[in-house]
């Protein structure tokens, strides 16, 4: 006898295939691959590391409140901005997460700069660079590849960042 106290597996391929077909698209979804992805092992230990942190939260306009109102932030590029002092929080309404169950009022919770901050005062890391950097949830594989990433690249060589902690909503 099977029990309903647990969830099913959602095969979330299948479901964006199946949407993206319902919609008239005539090539099926394509998932994204990074099979020569630049992701390497550290060479050194990570108390002898600078840590980046990559969000894709948005941070209000220069002078401006955090408000519900889009067209007073800073979205659809990629940003940085320095990681002294830590925003009081980061603006989220516009990204998809379950806004029923959860909330994003705790900006420790998904944007752990100050417990980065602690672990380099206890030595585990060397230190937190000094910005931090955003980037949109753009669907686009190709602006991503070609636009975002490179861009969030050459600020984290900038910073002298040894490794990057993605932190995406």
């Amino acid at each position: 006898m099977t029990s309903n106290t647990h969830r099913k597996a959602v095969s979330y391929i299948d479901k964006t295939r199946e949407y993206y077909a319902a919609q008239g698209y005539d090539k099926p979804y394509k998932w994204a691959s990074h099979d020569d992805s630049p992701f390497s092992r550290l060479t050194k230990p990570l108390a002898e590391c600078t840590i980046g942190l990559i969000t894709t939260a948005s941070i209000p306009k220069p002078g401006v409140g955090l408000m519900d109102d889009p067209g007073l932030l800073q979205t659809g590029d990629v940003f940085c901005t320095p990681s002294d002092p830590t925003p009081d929080a980061l603006y989220t309404m516009d990204r998809s997460w379950d806004k029923d169950a959860t909330h994003t009022m705790d900006l420790g919770s998904f944007f752990p700069l100050d417990h980065l901050k602690s672990l380099a005062q206890e030595g585990l890391i060397k230190s937190v660079s000094n910005r931090f950097y955003g980037i949109p949830t753009d669907y686009s594989q190709r602006q991503t590849v070609e636009n975002y990433a490179p861009q969030i690249q050459n600020w984290l060589e900038e910073d002298n960042v040894d490794a990057a902690l993605l932190v995406p909503l």
